[in-house]
């Protein structure tokens, strides 16, 4: 079968390029940004990020992480543990901010 026979349209026509092609990544990035997701999404990232940045240890004492305000909430099981992360929180900020490399929590609350 030759290849005008294989269908009723002009298959030539689905290879063109379109003035309005853009990556699926672009898409995806336009698609988030008009409906205003990105920031819930980077939320999401910062608190999937936890246990790589704070480690395994601290990560199974750990629970309930929210964020509100640009504050991330973690409850800790450790009264030692809660003060041990206490004087880290500029640096867990830090680390998790530049695990998602944009500037989602500005403090972190240990209940």
């Amino acid at each position: 079968m030759a290849r005008s026979e294989c269908c009723t349209f002009d298959c030539q026509k689905l290879t063109m390029p379109r003035s309005n092609d853009q990556s699926l990544g672009d898409a995806i990035r336009e698609f988030l940004h008009s409906y205003h997701l990105e920031d819930k999404l980077n939320e999401t990232r910062v608190i999937q990020s936890w246990g790589k940045i704070v480690g395994p240890m601290v990560e199974k004492h750990t629970h309930g992480l929210y964020i509100r305000n640009r504050i991330l909430f973690v409850k800790v099981d450790s009264a030692a543990l809660r003060q041990e992360l206490s004087f880290s929180r500029t640096r867990i900020v830090g680390a998790l901010n530049d695990e998602v490399k944009a500037d989602v929590i500005e403090d972190i609350v240990l209940k």
